[in-house]
């Protein structure tokens, strides 16, 4: 499949919309729970949880610019580069991710409005493409976060 420009944005919107709202509603409390995870993984909170699904969204910026992956990025398996994000953001205040959610998305859009329409059709892809601004947010927010908070 073809992707378009608006299409992409509009999926990146609604997704941010409802991440955005349950941050929202979330308390300090709710932040510091525990999401489930397998023992082989490590115990994130609903804040590092969060910071993931961020961590990984700010990386389609990266890739619709064309710019390469940070050094300390490069040759990682998924496994390592979650922990280095992990590693990161786990010490952060709920603050400054909340903060670092709005401004990825607003440079977000900016980068998807300024990249060439050949990143975006210029190849077959897959239906949820590119994942991390909506179905990787998605899974996270619904299997992690609210199965964490109850919601």
């Amino acid at each position: 499949m073809r992707h378009h420009r608006e299409e992409v944005i509009g999926r990146a919107i609604r997704e941010f919309e409802l991440l955005d709202r349950l941050a929202m509603s979330l308390s300090a409390e709710d932040w510091q729970k525990p999401v489930p995870r397998p023992e082989t993984k490590e115990p994130w909170t609903v804040k590092d949880a969060f910071a993931h699904i961020v961590y990984w969204k700010s990386d389609v910026i990266r890739s619709c610019r064309g710019e390469r992956r940070p050094p300390e990025m490069r040759g990682l398996n998924i496994g390592a580069g979650n922990h280095l994000v992990y590693l990161r953001w786990r010490d952060r205040p709920v603050e400054e991710i909340l903060a670092w959610h709005r401004q990825v998305q607003a440079d977000l859009l900016a980068a998807l409005r300024e990249a060439p329409e050949e990143w975006f059709s210029g190849k077959e892809r897959d239906a949820g493409w590119p994942g991390d601004l909506d179905g990787h947010s998605a899974y996270h927010r619904v299997r992690d976060i609210e199965q964490a908070v109850g919601k």
